[in-house]
């Protein structure tokens, strides 16, 4: 996390000047949606030179045209969801179609087997297909499509990129999802992100801010330990979990011997190795 926006709903705060001056609101601060906030979080990001490859987000941030074309602009290629009822333009750009009335039409033969990346129970593999909906010569624009093979549900992306790229880097972009998915929830359970009970501008983002630090520092930790030479098959790297759990042993809590600590600590990711290779070992019997 590497910036935050307070989303203030419109009818119950933006129309309000008494309750936003009361929070201490500042006057230039009106009413943003969702993918406002998005656009103004990204152009902060790339003018600050972030380095930036793709931007992917769910259907709230697909559906709107803006964020698209900033994006275009800025020649970053997206990945971003969108509904069932999306209508898309093919045979260059002569006829436009539903999205869900496309990927019926797609034959079999051309679904593509892929991993959008590892989980927790296996890896994320599903069956991909990817359409052109480029509307003019050197324009790289699609519609990608994942279907799950237990119940055939789909998913439905549009995609832009300012190059060719083939279709495992869309499907990696669009797997990417899951770990912001996650990375909210392990903020909201290790760190409190979602915990604070400030009711004032200032003070939501200096809660806001000290959690995303605190987040930082747990993550690089368990990136720091996960480089680390000649891992023991048998356990599984520290965790941003378990190192906070350690900190917390070590530092706020009443300390017991060093020793006692550690031994928990490594039964418990020895517990969770073994749990690990048997979801993978299980998800790979169904794939086979």
């Amino acid at each position: 996390m590497i910036d935050r926006r307070l989303y203030l709903p419109e009818t119950s705060w933006c129309d309000r000047p008494d309750r936003l001056t009361a929070a201490g609101v500042p006057d230039d601060v009106g009413f943003a949606t969702k993918p406002a906030l998005a656009r103004q979080m990204i152009a902060a990001a790339l003018d600050a030179g972030v380095p930036v490859g793709w931007v992917t987000g769910d259907e709230v941030y697909g559906a709107h045209p803006g964020l698209r074309a900033d994006l275009e602009r800025r020649r970053i290629g997206y990945v971003l969801a969108v509904g069932c009822d999306r209508r898309v333009h093919v045979n260059d750009g002569r006829t436009s179609i539903r999205v869900d009335d496309l990927a019926d039409r797609i034959p079999t033969a051309e679904w593509q087997q892929h991993s959008c990346g590892s989980g927790a129970k296996g890896p994320r593999d599903y069956p991909w297909a990817w359409v052109t909906t480029a509307t003019s010569a050197g324009e790289h624009r699609w519609l990608l499509i994942r279907r799950n093979r237990t119940t055939g549900e789909l998913a439905f992306y549009l995609c832009w990129s300012p190059r060719l790229v083939p279709l495992h880097t869309l499907v990696t972009v669009a797997g990417s999802r899951w770990s912001i998915e996650e990375l909210f929830q392990t903020g909201k359970g290790q760190v409190g992100l979602d915990h604070y009970q400030v009711r004032g501008w200032t003070g939501w983002h200096r809660f806001i801010t000290l959690a995303m630090l605190a987040l930082a520092v747990l993550t690089i930790l368990a990136a720091t330990t996960a480089q680390q030479p000649d891992p023991d098959p048998e356990i599984i790297a520290l965790t941003v979990a378990e190192i906070r759990r350690l900190l917390n042993a070590f530092v706020l809590a009443l300390p017991l011997p060093p020793a006692h600590t550690l031994h928990w600590s490594t039964w418990r990711r020895t517990s969770q190795a073994r749990a690990r290779r048997s979801h993978y070992q299980r998800r790979l019997g169904h794939l086979a």
